[in-house]
């Protein structure tokens, strides 16, 4: 029996109204199996390896993503008064922040998908992250300035509402969230994954005593093609 290669992923065929699927192998066979059926194809690999087979099967690049990891006794916590962690917050605010906090990313820079469905997916997910309890908010002076997603060892998601960027905030905000993930986890590391172009939020997980271990190349395909007016 031929071994299936390509992995469904409902959490984006959701926001795609196609099939989604990420490709588990760079073997010849399996990127054959993305010319056999119509959908949306994610598939990571790593820098140095060769990407002729990937062009050759219509593949194209859309990001690098650089995973830092933080040991709990290098975290550098930045102390600032009138941050507050709270679990409690109005989800259509975290949602609202999401929706525009987020416009760099992978799915952003595909050019086969528009940006209203990239939005979209980033607002599915915080959405999930809510009703999952892996959401952590920030509050400043009393206000609702942005939150932090996790999932187990990683940090997902870090967004700050555009009122409180630029004031010092994030870098405590973000401090005193990974310090509050290292205690209820009782984790010895975290992780997170960062586009380079993102270099603001690289700079500040370094600064906060974040080392940069890894790297990982993200190609996407679309064989067929996207409900138009959905």
């Amino acid at each position: 029996m031929m071994e299936n290669f390509l992995q469904p992923t409902p959490w984006d065929k959701r926001n795609f109204h196609v099939d989604t699927y990420e490709v588990t192998s760079l073997t010849e066979e399996a990127l054959k199996q993305t010319n056999e059926i119509e959908g949306h194809f994610t598939l990571k690999t790593e820098p140095l390896a060769s990407k002729e087979s990937l062009r050759k099967y219509g593949f194209y690049y859309v990001d690098t993503l650089i995973e830092p990891v933080c040991e709990k006794d290098n975290l550098q916590v930045i102390g600032k008064e009138g941050i507050e962690l709270s679990r409690e917050f109005p989800a259509e605010e975290i949602l609202a922040i999401s929706g525009e906090a987020f416009a760099g990313g992978r799915f952003h820079r595909d050019p086969e998908i528009p940006n209203f469905m990239a939005d979209n997916r980033y607002r599915n997910w915080v959405k999930d992250l809510i009703e999952e309890d892996k959401i952590l908010a920030f509050y400043y002076q009393g206000e609702l300035a942005g939150f932090y997603a996790y999932q187990d060892d990683k940090v997902l998601l870090l967004g700050i509402h555009q009122d409180f960027r630029g004031k010092g905030l994030t870098k405590a905000c973000t401090s005193l969230a990974v310090q509050e993930h290292f205690r209820f986890s009782e984790l010895d590391s975290i992780r997170t994954s960062i586009s380079p172009s993102n270099l603001a939020s690289l700079n500040l997980f370094l600064s906060l005593g974040f080392k940069m271990k890894s790297s990982v190349d993200i190609y996407h395909k679309l064989n067929g093609s996207l409900p138009v007016g959905v």
